[in-house]
């Protein structure tokens, strides 16, 4: 490779920098953000000798955006560098700490002179599966920001409306469940929920699709807000309802948007050639999966191997050795919307897979608390999947977790 290009990336404009197997400076620019820009950085590269066969790779402190994306459509490889790593580069090249936006690009481009093959590309991953990751992504957002929301509301009820809290917070989806939002859209306080009958809150239940037990749930959900509490002084009450209520439709329209984002990520994962593959592991369905798949991609060259796959989720532990001292621990650098899905797909498969089950409580036995043999789990199945998705075949119950003699699955 004869040059190697850094950018430096801000919201405004970018600084480039091209350096040679050298180190020596060739050429510098400082960008805009467009089109113009964009043409700007192209006919740099172009006179430093780029080519179709040999593209000029470029390294830059962000996987994403309008500018990576340009990047990636022209098929060059492209390096996005985790910003505290190019901080302890730019340390090796000056001791006096200074800093600029030219001598952040410049260390950029030397990043990949002299350490190219320690940083991974990234993925040629297809547009469908870009599109996901984006939908996947945003789903998730909402969820985390639903539950924000219903906390905040749950430790506002707490301070003027305890029954209200008593009567939901143990259904399914608590606060965030269509039934408690339409209930306490009619009685945001306790002295509105004296008014509220029986046949109201039966109503409201067979609005929200409620088909059994509806009778008997509106006569507790009734009961309950009845119940005798103690109350703050009218005014103060009253202005905490209308607190609750604001919190209630930023709540509302959280539970809206997640709805809406889940139903066009499962659609764009059912599209997807590897939809068949993922979701025929135990314990991952149409979200779960495609969650999966947002993190990982679709391009197969993206990890060596199982074990680099692990590494990447956080699932394989990781050894420090120094002289008589060898400890094993959990890794804590990973993708962390990786292992949170992780979390959820291995506490689901406990009940969809015998074998899963088995190796859990074979971990269990072993010593391992819940998280660890969880997390064990949750390794061994990422390895099936690795499999699964190299060879394109489905998963198979008695390849994975074969029984033993005794009758319990191969232990991993």
């Amino acid at each position: 490779m004869r040059v190697f290009c850094g950018i430096d990336w801000s919201e405004r404009h970018h600084d480039v920098a091209l350096v040679d197997r050298d180190g020596q400076l060739v050429a510098r620019r400082r960008i805009s953000d467009d089109p113009a820009g964009f043409a700007v950085l192209l006919e740099m590269l172009g006179a430093a000798g780029d080519s179709v066969d040999e593209p000029v790779p470029v390294a830059i402190e962000t996987p994403r955006g309008l500018l990576v994306a340009a990047l990636r459509a022209t098929g060059r490889p492209v390096y996005a560098i985790n910003p505290m790593a190019a901080a302890r580069y730019r340390d090796r090249h000056s001791v006096a700490r200074r800093k600029s936006d030219h001598g952040d690009a410049t260390t950029l481009a030397n990043i990949l002179r002299t350490d190219r093959p320690m940083h991974r590309q990234l993925p040629a991953d297809s547009e469908l599966a870009q599109a996901i990751a984006v939908l996947a992504r945003a789903q998730q957002d909402a969820v985390w920001h639903r539950n924000r929301i219903a906390n905040e509301l749950r430790s506002l009820l707490r301070e003027f409306y305890p029954t209200f809290l008593a009567a939901f917070v143990d259904r399914t989806d608590g606060l965030a469940a269509p039934m408690a939002r339409r209930v306490l859209a009619l009685a945001p306080t306790p002295a509105a929920a004296v008014a509220l009958t029986a046949d109201t809150v039966h109503e409201i239940l067979v609005d929200v699709g409620r088909r059994r037990n509806v009778a008997a749930d509106a006569q507790a959900i009734t009961a309950a807000l009845h119940t005798p509490q103690l109350r703050q002084p009218s005014l103060v009450e009253q202005a905490f309802g209308r607190q609750a209520a604001g919190l209630l439709g930023m709540l509302n329209a959280a539970c809206a948007a997640v709805a809406d984002l889940t139903a066009a990520t499962s659609q764009a994962f059912t599209e997807h050639p590897d939809y068949q593959v993922i979701t025929s592991l135990p314990g991952l369905a149409d979200v779960s999966g495609a969650r999966v798949l947002a993190e990982i991609g679709d391009d197969r060259q993206r990890f060596a191997d199982a074990r680099a796959l692990k590494a990447y989720a956080g699932s394989a532990p990781i050894t420090r050795a120094s002289g008589r001292t060898r400890v094993v621990v959990c890794r804590r650098v990973k993708n962390q919307r990786l292992a949170s899905t992780g979390h959820t797909w291995a506490f689901s498969a406990l009940i969809a897979s015998p074998g899963a089950r088995a190796h859990y409580d074979r971990r269990r036995a072993a010593g391992d608390r819940f998280a660890a043999a969880q997390r064990n789990l949750f390794n061994r199945l990422l390895g099936i999947l690795f499999h699964c998705l190299s060879n394109g075949v489905i998963y198979d119950e008695q390849r994975a977790f074969p029984p033993t003699p005794t009758g319990d699955p191969t232990p991993a």
